[in-house]
Protein backbone atom coordinates (compact mmCIF):
# COMPACT_ATOMS: atom_id res chain seq x y z
CA UNK A 1 0.00 0.00 0.00
CA UNK A 2 1.50 3.02 -0.95
CA UNK A 3 2.45 5.76 1.79
CA UNK A 4 -0.37 8.75 1.59
CA UNK A 5 -2.65 5.40 1.11
CA UNK A 6 -1.80 4.48 4.54
CA UNK A 7 -1.50 7.76 5.99
CA UNK A 8 -5.37 8.24 4.96
CA UNK A 9 -6.32 4.98 6.46
CA UNK A 10 -4.98 5.62 9.71
CA UNK A 11 -6.65 9.19 9.72
CA UNK A 12 -10.11 8.22 8.85
CA UNK A 13 -9.24 5.52 11.70
CA UNK A 14 -7.70 7.89 14.23
CA UNK A 15 -10.96 10.03 13.95
CA UNK A 16 -13.59 6.83 14.53
CA UNK A 17 -11.62 6.24 17.55
CA UNK A 18 -11.91 10.09 18.53
CA UNK A 19 -15.85 10.22 17.75
CA UNK A 20 -16.12 6.36 19.81
CA UNK A 21 -13.71 7.64 22.81
CA UNK A 22 -16.15 11.47 23.27
CA UNK A 23 -19.13 9.45 23.04
CA UNK A 24 -18.03 7.13 25.63
CA UNK A 25 -16.45 9.37 28.09
CA UNK A 26 -20.13 11.28 27.86
CA UNK A 27 -19.05 14.55 26.04
CA UNK A 28 -22.14 13.28 23.38
CA UNK A 29 -25.51 11.73 24.71
CA UNK A 30 -27.50 9.05 23.06
CA UNK A 31 -29.62 10.11 20.89
CA UNK A 32 -27.76 13.71 20.11
CA UNK A 33 -27.15 14.65 17.02
CA UNK A 34 -23.14 15.77 16.78
CA UNK A 35 -22.92 17.61 13.57
CA UNK A 36 -22.89 16.82 9.66
CA UNK A 37 -19.96 15.11 7.93
CA UNK A 38 -19.31 18.61 6.06
CA UNK A 39 -18.71 20.68 10.20
CA UNK A 40 -16.69 17.35 10.94
CA UNK A 41 -14.65 17.54 7.60
CA UNK A 42 -13.91 20.81 8.26
CA UNK A 43 -13.42 19.96 12.32
CA UNK A 44 -10.68 17.30 11.14
CA UNK A 45 -9.26 19.06 8.42
CA UNK A 46 -10.16 16.52 6.04
CA UNK A 47 -11.88 15.69 3.18
CA UNK A 48 -15.63 14.29 3.22
CA UNK A 49 -14.70 11.42 2.21
CA UNK A 50 -12.30 10.61 5.04
CA UNK A 51 -15.27 11.34 7.68
CA UNK A 52 -17.58 9.20 5.27
CA UNK A 53 -15.03 6.31 6.15
CA UNK A 54 -15.33 6.99 9.77
CA UNK A 55 -18.45 7.32 10.50
CA UNK A 56 -19.11 4.07 7.75
CA UNK A 57 -16.52 2.50 10.52
CA UNK A 58 -19.07 3.66 13.27
CA UNK A 59 -22.26 3.13 12.08
CA UNK A 60 -21.28 -0.70 10.92
CA UNK A 61 -20.86 -1.39 14.76
CA UNK A 62 -24.14 0.30 16.12
CA UNK A 63 -22.38 3.74 17.45
CA UNK A 64 -24.13 6.34 15.69
CA UNK A 65 -26.45 6.55 13.27
CA UNK A 66 -25.98 9.27 9.79
CA UNK A 67 -29.42 9.87 9.22
CA UNK A 68 -30.06 12.10 5.73
CA UNK A 69 -31.07 15.61 6.35
CA UNK A 70 -30.30 15.22 9.66
CA UNK A 71 -26.89 14.51 10.66
CA UNK A 72 -24.90 12.00 12.66
CA UNK A 73 -26.75 10.84 15.97
CA UNK A 74 -25.38 9.19 18.86
CA UNK A 75 -27.02 5.40 19.09
CA UNK A 76 -24.82 4.03 22.10
CA UNK A 77 -22.32 4.72 24.70
CA UNK A 78 -21.58 1.01 25.73
CA UNK A 79 -21.15 0.27 21.53
CA UNK A 80 -18.40 3.14 21.48
CA UNK A 81 -16.87 1.40 24.49
CA UNK A 82 -16.80 -1.99 23.03
CA UNK A 83 -15.00 -0.36 19.60
CA UNK A 84 -12.38 1.23 21.42
CA UNK A 85 -11.79 -2.05 23.48
CA UNK A 86 -11.47 -4.17 19.56
CA UNK A 87 -9.56 -1.41 18.11
CA UNK A 88 -7.06 -1.49 21.87
CA UNK A 89 -6.76 -4.73 20.76
CA UNK A 90 -6.11 -4.51 17.33
CA UNK A 91 -3.57 -1.53 17.85
CA UNK A 92 -1.64 -4.08 20.51
CA UNK A 93 -1.80 -6.82 18.05
CA UNK A 94 -0.54 -4.07 15.19
CA UNK A 95 2.09 -3.03 17.50
CA UNK A 96 3.40 -6.59 18.29
CA UNK A 97 3.60 -7.74 14.86
CA UNK A 98 5.47 -4.30 13.65
CA UNK A 99 7.76 -4.96 16.58
CA UNK A 100 7.81 -8.67 15.45
CA UNK A 101 8.41 -7.72 11.59
CA UNK A 102 11.75 -5.34 12.80
CA UNK A 103 13.07 -8.29 14.67
CA UNK A 104 12.91 -10.40 11.87
CA UNK A 105 14.51 -7.89 9.67
CA UNK A 106 17.40 -7.17 12.42
CA UNK A 107 17.65 -11.01 12.37
CA UNK A 108 17.82 -11.26 8.13
CA UNK A 109 20.73 -8.63 8.27
CA UNK A 110 22.37 -10.51 11.35
CA UNK A 111 22.07 -13.48 9.31
CA UNK A 112 23.59 -12.02 6.20
CA UNK A 113 26.25 -10.75 8.51
CA UNK A 114 26.97 -14.23 9.85
CA UNK A 115 27.15 -15.82 6.65
CA UNK A 116 30.00 -13.16 5.41
CA UNK A 117 32.37 -13.40 8.38
CA UNK A 118 31.67 -17.35 7.96
CA UNK A 119 33.00 -17.05 4.15
CA UNK A 120 35.56 -14.90 5.65
CA UNK A 121 36.71 -17.43 7.87
CA UNK A 122 36.77 -19.94 5.85
CA UNK A 123 38.67 -18.44 3.44
CA UNK A 124 41.32 -17.25 5.45
CA UNK A 125 41.44 -20.66 7.14
CA UNK A 126 41.66 -22.23 3.72
CA UNK A 127 44.73 -19.64 3.61
CA UNK A 128 46.35 -20.32 6.20
CA UNK A 129 46.12 -24.27 5.76
CA UNK A 130 47.15 -24.08 2.35
CA UNK A 131 50.01 -21.51 2.99
CA UNK A 132 52.69 -23.93 4.37
CA UNK A 133 51.80 -26.53 1.73
CA UNK A 134 54.12 -27.22 -1.10
CA UNK A 135 53.84 -29.72 -4.27
CA UNK A 136 56.22 -32.83 -3.99
CA UNK A 137 56.64 -34.81 -6.78
CA UNK A 138 57.63 -38.63 -5.62
CA UNK A 139 58.61 -41.91 -7.44
CA UNK A 140 57.35 -45.30 -6.14
CA UNK A 141 60.47 -47.27 -5.77
CA UNK A 142 60.87 -51.53 -5.86
CA UNK A 143 59.60 -52.62 -2.79
CA UNK A 144 57.43 -50.05 -1.87
CA UNK A 145 54.02 -51.29 0.05
CA UNK A 146 52.14 -49.29 -2.30
CA UNK A 147 52.83 -51.09 -5.27
CA UNK A 148 49.45 -53.09 -5.85
CA UNK A 149 47.71 -51.30 -3.72
CA UNK A 150 44.48 -48.84 -5.01
CA UNK A 151 44.60 -45.25 -3.01
CA UNK A 152 41.70 -46.09 -1.05
CA UNK A 153 43.65 -49.21 0.80
CA UNK A 154 47.18 -46.83 0.82
CA UNK A 155 45.48 -44.58 3.19
CA UNK A 156 48.13 -42.21 1.90
CA UNK A 157 46.64 -38.98 3.14
CA UNK A 158 46.25 -40.33 7.06
CA UNK A 159 49.79 -41.60 7.05
CA UNK A 160 51.75 -38.66 5.57
CA UNK A 161 48.75 -35.70 5.68
CA UNK A 162 49.67 -35.16 1.74
CA UNK A 163 46.96 -35.84 -1.36
CA UNK A 164 47.74 -37.54 -4.46
CA UNK A 165 46.57 -34.79 -6.89
CA UNK A 166 48.06 -36.83 -10.45
CA UNK A 167 50.21 -39.84 -10.44
CA UNK A 168 52.46 -39.92 -13.88
CA UNK A 169 52.83 -42.91 -15.42
CA UNK A 170 54.36 -44.21 -19.02
CA UNK A 171 54.47 -40.70 -20.32
CA UNK A 172 50.89 -40.14 -19.36
CA UNK A 173 49.46 -38.48 -16.44
CA UNK A 174 45.93 -39.45 -14.51
CA UNK A 175 44.95 -35.96 -13.07
CA UNK A 176 42.70 -36.78 -9.91
CA UNK A 177 42.84 -40.09 -9.41
CA UNK A 178 40.05 -41.95 -7.77
CA UNK A 179 39.95 -44.09 -4.33
CA UNK A 180 40.06 -47.25 -6.95
CA UNK A 181 43.15 -46.18 -9.02
CA UNK A 182 46.29 -49.05 -8.61
CA UNK A 183 49.70 -47.80 -7.48
CA UNK A 184 52.43 -49.08 -9.74
CA UNK A 185 56.47 -49.35 -9.26
CA UNK A 186 58.00 -46.34 -10.90
CA UNK A 187 55.11 -44.21 -10.53
CA UNK A 188 55.14 -41.14 -10.09
CA UNK A 189 52.96 -39.14 -7.66
CA UNK A 190 52.40 -35.13 -7.65
CA UNK A 191 51.31 -34.47 -3.76
CA UNK A 192 50.10 -31.39 -2.04
CA UNK A 193 51.55 -31.50 1.59
CA UNK A 194 53.33 -30.06 4.70
CA UNK A 195 56.90 -30.27 4.53
CA UNK A 196 56.76 -31.28 8.45
CA UNK A 197 53.85 -33.83 7.93
CA UNK A 198 56.00 -35.78 4.89
CA UNK A 199 59.00 -35.60 6.98
CA UNK A 200 57.38 -36.94 9.97
CA UNK A 201 55.91 -39.41 7.49
CA UNK A 202 56.54 -43.13 7.24
CA UNK A 203 59.01 -44.71 4.91
CA UNK A 204 57.51 -45.82 2.13
CA UNK A 205 60.03 -46.33 0.00
CA UNK A 206 59.50 -43.19 -2.44
CA UNK A 207 62.13 -41.20 -4.00
CA UNK A 208 61.29 -37.35 -3.87
CA UNK A 209 61.97 -35.98 -7.11
CA UNK A 210 61.30 -32.28 -6.16
CA UNK A 211 59.46 -30.28 -3.68
CA UNK A 212 61.90 -31.33 -0.62
CA UNK A 213 65.44 -29.98 -1.45
CA UNK A 214 68.17 -32.08 0.34
CA UNK A 215 65.88 -34.96 0.87
CA UNK A 216 66.54 -38.23 -0.94
CA UNK A 217 64.02 -40.94 -0.14
CA UNK A 218 61.71 -42.19 2.18
CA UNK A 219 61.80 -46.09 3.33
CA UNK A 220 59.36 -48.19 5.22
CA UNK A 221 60.93 -51.02 7.55
CA UNK A 222 59.25 -54.24 6.51
CA UNK A 223 56.86 -55.71 8.88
Amino acid sequence: MPEDTQRRSARYVKIAVDIATRIARGEYREGQRIFGRSYLAGRYNVSPETIRRALAILEERKVVKVQPGIGVVVCSHIAAENYLAEYGQRQILSDIQKQLGTYLEERRKLDLKIIRLTDELLDYTFKMATRFQRIHEFRVEPGSPLIGKNLGETQFRSRTGGTILAIRRDGKEFVSPDANTIIRENDVLTVVAPEEAIRQSKELNLSILTGSPGSSKLTENAE
